[in-house]
């Protein structure tokens, strides 16, 4: 009798270790996964065989906390359950569909979205499909701002009627959307930045005669006091040789640095990864301030 239980036992403990191996294999992707990430195959699955009907709305704020090094009771705890047949035991891709709403003009983006956990089970990478998709775990982008203030000066005799007029003008720019992340130089401007600086300098021109510049650059607080004093300096020198390409005047123009001295937000997280960058994107700007003069 022992040794028939004995079989019966082994029988089922086999028959577990077989559906525990076989699951896996029918709801992976495809992908081609290595053990360091260097040479993955990522392959989305079609988003028809997903076991839910419809993509769901995510939380966008759980999504940004995703980071590296998470187990997945941690993915589940903030995301759910994937949205494929996964299975659980050696697994090492989750995929998940979602519906992010724009508000702008009520349309619907679908985007899959794969979670690629490294051989010691822990979050190694993360994809999305389309590419773009991973955009709409940006925050709110700090808007360019242009502040016109008026100058008043009190003087002891009345202006004459003639006399220029004077106006300050302050605009602000996210650096990411001018520089690639962490560069500096006029050679690592993007082209959409290159765009942002072109309606910088038809701003300026159009502001009237420039009797005074000053560039300011910021950075976020990612690096020594040192590194990023230096990286904001040679931000807004290479802003105040790309304005002067573009036939600003520049030859009183001052350039700043401010360093990471003067942030716009605070972020909690103390892990460097891509959230966190995110994060702190706004802080990463430059903001010019423009004296300029204009006959009344």
């Amino acid at each position: 009798m022992n040794n028939i239980n004995n079989q019966l036992k082994t029988g089922l403990m086999t028959a577990l270790i077989a559906a525990a191996t076989v699951l896996p294999g029918c709801a992976t992707s495809g992908s081609k996964l290595s053990q360091d990430g260097a040479s993955d195959k990522i392959v989305f699955p079609d988003a028809n065989k997903a076991w839910l009907k419809e993509a769901v709305d995510p939380n966008v704020d759980n999504l940004r906390r995703i980071a590296p090094g998470m187990t997945k009771d941690n993915i589940y705890s903030l995301i759910g359950r994937p949205h494929f047949s996964e299975g659980i035991i050696g697994v090492r891709e989750w995929d998940y569909v979602f519906n992010f709403r724009k508000s702008a003009d009520s349309t619907v983006q679908t985007c899959q979205y794969k979670i690629v956990y490294a051989p010691d089970m822990h979050l190694r990478s993360t994809y999305w499909q389309p590419e773009s998709c991973a955009d709409m775990l940006k925050p709110d982008p700090v808007p360019t701002q242009t502040v016109i203030e008026r100058i008043v000066e009190k003087s002891a005799v009345l202006p004459r009627p003639e006399a220029p007029r004077q106006e300050v003008v302050r605009i602000r720019v996210a650096a990411d959307g001018v520089f690639e992340f962490d560069k500096s130089g006029i050679s690592d401007l993007r082209p959409g930045g290159i765009e942002k600086l072109n309606k910088v300098a038809e701003q300026l021109l159009a502001s009237g005669e420039i009797t005074q510049l000053k560039i300011i650059g910021h950075t976020d607080r990612l690096g020594d006091d040192a590194y990023n004093q230096r990286l904001s300096v040679e931000r807004a020198e290479a802003i105040r040789q790309y304005l002067a390409r573009k036939s600003v005047t520049t030859e009183l123009a001052s350039v700043q640095g401010a360093g990471k001295s003067q942030p716009l937000v605070e972020c909690r997280q103390t892990r460097r990864d891509e959230a966190l960058i995110r994060c702190l994107e706004p802080n990463r700007r430059f903001e010019i301030e423009a004296w300029t003069v204009s006959k009344q």
